[in-house]
């Protein structure tokens, strides 16, 4: 049974949370360039503070959830 929730962690879960990790990565850096770029006009930088923050929860996120499904994966193969 361990193998068997090991080959789905590592084909289908795994990439899955990495593409949603690098997706809030780039709306982080997307945020932060329109933020820099846009020093001047007060709209455009609200909207790159917004992606910011919402990178930053989102990266968050992506870390709770990865550190969740290892202990759980940790936990199904010390069984």
């Amino acid at each position: 049974m361990t193998d068997l929730i090991n080959k789905i962690l590592e084909k289908g879960v795994w990439p899955f949370i990495i593409f949603l990790f690098v997706l809030t990565v780039a709306i982080f850096l997307w945020g932060l360039i329109e933020f820099v770029v846009s020093a001047d006009n007060e709209e455009k930088k609200t909207i790159g503070k917004r992606h910011l923050i919402w990178g930053i929860a989102g990266m968050f996120i992506m870390f709770s959830v990865w550190g969740i499904i290892s202990i759980i994966q940790n936990f199904i193969s010390s069984l």
